[in-house]
């Protein structure tokens, strides 16, 4: 089996999974098979990498779309 060069991966670690404005995170719960046989997983919400407008600056965050629709962020052109 071959591994890729470690120098060469893109690491997300210092990436938090949570929105900017309302603090949105990932839940927790099971997958069920046909057997009924649980098997942890994730429910990522649906976040976007884009800049924002905070105190008058442009910022690149994580936001989520519920508060992109209900109108919580300016997005910075």
């Amino acid at each position: 089996m071959r591994f890729a060069d470690p120098g060469a991966v893109k690491h997300t670690a210092g990436v938090s999974r949570v929105c900017s404005q309302c603090g949105r995170k990932p839940s927790f719960g099971n997958n069920r098979s046909h057997s009924m046989v649980a098997t942890k997983r994730r429910f990522d919400p649906n976040l976007q990498h884009i800049r924002i407008l905070l105190n008058g600056v442009a910022k690149r965050t994580y936001v989520c779309t519920r508060c992109l629709k209900g109108g919580k962020v300016q997005k910075a052109l």
